[in-house]
């Protein structure tokens, strides 16, 4: 399968060291409002920027484009792919169907999708944000989108037993405000959100923060809004054959936190595992074998 072309902002964070000051605040006001301040003329962006259009030009041909021009088409295409809805996905997957079964070809997408998640991950991101799930001081809250609430739940179901102090938010935004209340410095915030971003999800990531929460967030290769505010941020690759986009890349970064956080507090897990274990054996609800 051939690799997608690396995004805009990840060519801008992979050779910001090469860019000399000038071209640095090109970059980062690109950043600072991606990707919309590449859409809008070069001119505009030199003024935003303080710099000169041919400095513009400059960054963008060590970034590895042709010229402003080639940096914005690569632009409008990743924001076309933010944008398409199920349908327009389904039938361009069916016209572009490669040879053989369907679970071999959703397959190959979900093994280069894992791969591609793995390169781009961050490992000190990974061990910070394991840190603070296993630090029993913080109280975690955990919210999803109308797709990636099960992702919220699966995280939800271990991290309760691992250790206390762990809320999922109810599945109505009309209720977030009462979590809201209890959340403090103290707090952490883990929300996952891919495209088709959800508004309620944004407000909710805000409002945490202005209360001093740390913010953790779940997303795909564009990156949600939400990503402007988050402390530590996750992108997964999503895409696959399918109307419907893969959250397999997102959990194998939940399961391999799931066991990062179970290994820093082992101590506490297995206490709080064998007290779970004497209820089940009371109640009854498993069959022993």
């Amino acid at each position: 399968m051939q690799h997608p072309a690396p995004l805009v902002k990840d060519r801008l964070h992979s050779d910001m060291e090469a860019l000399t000051p000038s071209e640095r605040r090109v970059a980062s006001a690109l950043l600072t409002d991606y990707p919309v301040a590449g859409l809008q003329s070069i001119t505009k962006l030199a003024v935003q920027a303080e710099v000169s259009t041919p400095t513009v030009i400059r960054m963008a041909r060590k970034l590895g484009f042709d010229g402003f021009p080639d940096l914005q088409n690569a632009l409008r295409g990743e924001v076309a792919d933010q944008i398409k809805k199920p349908m327009s996905k389904h039938a361009r997957t069916q016209g572009h169907r490669p040879e053989g079964h369907t679970i071999a070809k959703f397959s190959e997408a979900v093994f280069a999708n894992l791969g591609h998640t793995l390169d781009r991950l961050d490992t000190a991101t990974f061990d910070a944000v394991a840190a603070l799930l296993a630090e029993p001081a913080h109280s975690l809250y955990l919210a999803g989108g109308r797709i990636t609430r099960s992702n919220a739940d699966y995280l939800f179901n271990h991290l309760q037993i691992i250790r206390p102090s762990v809320t999922l938010l109810g599945q109505s935004a009309n209720v977030w405000p009462q979590y809201l209340l209890d959340m403090d410095a103290q707090s952490v915030l883990i929300v996952f959100d891919i495209r088709r971003y959800e508004k309620d999800l944004q407000k909710l990531a805000a409002l945490a923060k202005s209360r001093g929460a740390t913010l953790v967030l779940f997303t795909d290769q564009w990156s949600s809004p939400i990503a402007a505010e988050a402390d530590y941020c996750f992108n997964a690759m999503v895409e696959a054959p399918s109307s419907w986009d893969s959250t397999i890349a997102i959990m194998l970064i939940i399961e391999a936190l799931i066991a990062e956080v179970q290994s820093k507090g082992w101590a506490q897990s297995a206490e709080r595992i064998e007290e779970l274990e004497s209820m089940f054996n009371a109640t009854r609800l498993f069959r022993n074998f």
